[in-house]
């Protein structure tokens, strides 16, 4: 069964929180291999995803909202992953 982009996309935010099936995944990576576009999508996701994290785990995220500077850090962060 093939998936369509924005099948695939919904499966790689879902993944991303290891809510998949087995098969869910199965299917997603053969999407991701053949399709360039989601593949960098899958890419960008997983970046944002571990920037979340890292701030929330150093505690630059006090409240419940970013302030300028840590936008900006993130920002920046986040250009460098993707470029790579």
């Amino acid at each position: 069964m093939k998936l369509t982009c924005d099948e695939a996309t919904a499966l790689c935010d879902k993944n991303q929180y290891n809510e998949t099936t087995l098969w869910e995944k199965v299917k997603l990576n053969i999407h991701l291999f053949l399709c360039k576009k989601c593949g960098l999508y899958s890419k960008q996701n997983h970046v944002v995803t571990k920037c979340v994290e890292i701030h929330k785990d150093s505690k630059l995220i006090k409240e419940d909202f970013l302030s300028e500077e840590e936008k900006e850090h993130i920002k920046e962060e986040l250009e460098i992953k993707i470029n790579q």
